[in-house]
């Protein structure tokens, strides 16, 4: 089956639709550094670099393909952002919609953040959505999905906005049922990698790690804000938290190099215990040595790219392709669901079973 990838970033999604079997045949992408990372690992795709509605043109004249899968830009609706639906980036969703309108493939997969799928304040953008796609011929589910039930050791909350043309079985929720999995922890992801600084884990973060002066207290320790900037400590025994893609300062996750190498007690747990009793905070710069930034190598594991990917550009830039990516292990979940409602493999559900999530589908 061919696939056209829009908004493509450093490829993410399309590892896990080449694994799902699809043969992505054509990306578009703005960013130059990662036009080049896509370009080192994805070298028989056709890559148009540039804005996509200038791109539309060369898009629209390969036609005649099975699937269209991206996901445009998402600040716009991001918590973590302006949440602003007139955010001009906001209104790339509809240039996705434009190019599936004018191809027609037989499936759409669109990704987004979680809060254009759920917010009622997004209501509006989704029902123009929606109704611009089903007027198109497409029956279209939408199906929010944490990354963590499907093998991927982070809690990474995703929207899938899935469409199919009304002559195949939708893809509905319980679709999604025989490709969930346990996720392995962190410390089963990281410690074969090596120490930071080995061969296979040689891209380190140099932001330093400071302690907060007046910090932000939660029950767990993993959340609050125990150090300055917004990188939170991560639990070596559980998954990541969503990693965003403003990492490379202070915002990049924090590791525990005792605790995840030798089993020591975690220094965060210790001195969260003693602010939750009324202790004082240290000093900002009274930061164990062995507290430092999740790596590049890391963190492209936890967002499960193959060991082998290879990132262009300054660390920064990649940073942002890898916090930018769609888990390739959740994409190629998404890629087999796809792929069994369009070669007729899908499980047929009854009304009651459909109506596990009814209220994200839209027939």
């Amino acid at each position: 089956m061919e696939a056209i990838s829009l908004f493509s970033g450093a490829g993410g999604m399309d590892v896990g639709f080449k694994d799902a079997g699809f043969d992505i045949v054509a990306a578009n992408e703005l960013d130059k550094h990662a036009c080049d990372t896509f370009r080192a690992n994805h070298p028989n795709t056709m890559l148009f670099e540039g804005d996509i509605d200038e791109c539309g043109t060369e898009l629209n004249a390969l036609g005649n393909v099975d699937v269209v899968f991206g996901g445009p830009p998402c600040q716009g609706f991001s918590v973590a952002g302006k949440m602003d639906p007139d955010d001009p980036r906001s209104k790339l969703i509809f240039s996705f919609c434009s190019i599936v309108e004018n191809i027609q493939p037989k499936a759409f997969v669109m990704e987004n953040v979680k809060s254009l799928g759920s917010l009622t304040k997004f209501e509006g953008v989704r029902t123009a959505l929606i109704s611009r796609l089903q007027n198109a011929g497409y029956t279209v589910t939408i199906h929010i999905l944490n990354a963590k039930d499907f093998g991927v050791p982070q809690s990474r909350e995703r929207v899938f906005f899935i469409g199919v043309k009304n002559e195949f079985q939708p893809v509905f929720l319980p679709n999604f049922q025989k490709y969930k999995k346990i996720a392995p922890t962190l410390r089963d992801v990281l410690v074969p990698l090596g120490k930071p600084g080995s061969k296979d884990n040689d891209r380190i973060c140099n932001a330093k790690v400071t302690l907060a002066v007046k910090p932000i207290l939660r029950k767990s320790p993993y959340a609050g804000m125990l150090f300055n900037g917004q990188g939170r400590p991560l639990n070596p025994d559980g998954w990541a938290s969503t990693l965003p893609a403003s990492m490379g300062g202070n915002r990049t996750p924090i590791i525990d190099n005792n605790h995840l190498y030798h089993g020591d007690a975690a220094w965060v747990e210790s001195y969260h215990q003693h602010l939750m009793k009324g202790g004082k905070s240290q000093g900002m710069h009274d930061v164990p040595s062995y507290l430092r930034r999740l790596t590049i190598n890391e963190a492209a594991l936890l967002q499960t790219f193959p060991s082998s990917y290879e990132f262009c550009g300054p660390s920064s830039r990649v940073y942002s392709q890898i916090g930018n990516a769609v888990p390739c292990g959740l994409a190629n979940v998404v890629a087999n669901c796809v792929k069994d409602s369009l070669i007729g493999k899908q499980t047929v559900f009854s009304s009651i079973e459909k109506g596990q999530n009814l209220e994200l589908a839209i027939a």
